[in-house]
């Protein structure tokens, strides 16, 4: 007994690390840039751009196929994928240090940082396949929600290092002390991979699967296209009702984020909040709110049904969202909210965020398939940030033209409306059970 704890411990720890060390240049990305983009003038219409740094975590479903397939048996098949990407992103970081800052306003730094920050999040999205693919292998039925609330926990301490923290030490720290030391916490994490033996994965197919693997590698082969492979790989996902519903719900469930996510930040900014505000107060505060979350949906779990939980949670993040909608109706009509009352929502905002997310993930790792580990995981949470990721690079511009009260308010109905999705999948969910 003492010696299984001890094993589900370890791989506790090993989750965590992973997604700490990938949580940080995200954090960056979408916490620490917006702000520092907004400081220095940038329209909300370009912040909203910067959205494509992001696009290989919406594509990279494109490539979790090679991850699935391809691996050196001798490293342990994910993990020989997961060290050199690691090893990868403290090189660039390191590159990345001796950029400075300043150089940011001319054309050929910006193109070179753009670079880098994408060939980060190539990598970092790599990582991702092969990290979650391990975790659909190596977690038990009764360890998912546990390991997801570790993931969540880990990639929301990278944001705290990655958002709050840096923008936080850019007040006191220059910019290459700031990166170097993201390099070397990358490098940290990496110390449990790098020990850890993976189990050999065995395949166990039945003869309809073999078939249908060998069709899939004969139309490889005969270079169809990516829209008949896909039509292809989404058989799965649409021979159930469940399964179809599952998909819609993974197809909405996004959409809110996507459309607000980059004007949130944008609007602490023009209510007067300073970078240590934001950076300490309301990133670091918020990340730890969120790390509460994760605890909590992990424990919530042990109580609640995982599709009750999904629209209590998705319920709970849209009152979030509604109280931005009076952030930005008080900063309309130029009235003084105190800054604590923004650290609270905002608090609040990430905390049932992170609530939602561990269902979320605890729900794609049950509708992943072993065998086909990271494609499928990576599959259902590509559909999540491609819509996210799309709206994002489209929202600064309807933020723009709207203001932010009457789009917030739009943002806070379409939420509403698109709980109808959540509640078709629940009420299938029940209707299957009935049946069993």
């Amino acid at each position: 007994m003492i010696s299984k704890q001890a094993n589900s411990a370890k791989i506790y720890l090993l989750l965590f690390s992973l997604y700490w060390a990938q949580g940080l240049p995200v954090g960056f990305m979408t916490h620490a840039l917006p702000v520092i983009l907004r400081t220095q003038g940038v329209s909300l219409a370009h912040i909203g751009g910067f959205g494509l740094l992001l696009a290989p975590w919406a594509i990279k479903i494109l490539w979790a196929p090679y991850v699935d397939r391809m691996g050196r048996k001798s490293m342990g098949h994910y993990r020989s994928w997961i060290l050199p990407t690691q090893c990868m992103t403290v090189v660039l970081l390191i590159i990345l240090s001796f950029l400075p800052i300043e150089t940011l306003n001319q054309p050929i730094y910006l193109m070179v940082f753009f670079i880098l920050m994408l060939s980060i999040n190539s990598l970092g999205a790599t990582q991702d396949i092969a990290t979650d693919a391990l975790a659909v292998n190596i977690l038990k039925g009764e360890q998912q929600h546990i390991g997801n609330m570790f993931q969540v926990v880990g990639s929301r301490l990278g944001f705290i290092v990655g958002g709050g923290a840096i923008l936080w030490v850019l007040d006191w720290l220059n910019w290459q002390i700031t990166f170097l030391s993201l390099a070397l916490i990358v490098l940290l994490n990496t110390i449990p991979i790098w020990f850890y033996r993976e189990p050999e994965h065995t395949k166990h197919l039945s003869l309809k699967q073999k078939q249908l693997e060998k069709d899939h590698e004969n139309r490889t082969e005969n270079k169809q296209s990516i829209a008949q492979l896909t039509q292809n790989y989404l058989r799965y996902f649409t021979k159930t009702r469940n399964l179809f519903l599952w998909l819609i719900v993974l197809l909405t469930i996004k959409v809110a984020d996507g459309l607000s996510g980059p004007l949130l930040k944008p609007l602490m900014v023009d209510m007067g909040l300073s970078l240590t505000q934001i950076g300490l107060y309301v990133t670091m505060l918020g990340a730890i709110a969120a790390l509460v979350g994760a605890g909590l949906a992990s424990w919530s779990l042990n109580y609640l049904g995982r599709s009750q939980a999904l629209v209590l949670f998705s319920i709970f993040k849209l009152m979030s969202l509604a109280a931005y909608v009076y952030l930005a109706h008080q900063y309309q009509q130029q009235a003084a909210v105190s800054p604590w009352v923004i650290y609270l929502i905002h608090a609040s905002e990430d905390l049932f965020s992170a609530m939602l997310l561990v269902v979320i993930l605890t729900l794609v790792m049950q509708y992943s398939r072993k065998d086909f580990a990271g494609t499928d995981f990576t599959f259902q949470v590509s559909i999540m940030a491609l819509v996210s990721g799309a709206l994002y690079t489209i929202s600064g511009i309807l933020g723009d033209v709207l203001g932010y009260e009457t789009y917030l308010k739009m943002i806070l109905v379409l939420g509403i409306l698109l709980l109808w999705p959540i509640f078709k999948w629940k009420k299938s969910i029940c209707e299957d059970e009935v049946k069993m």
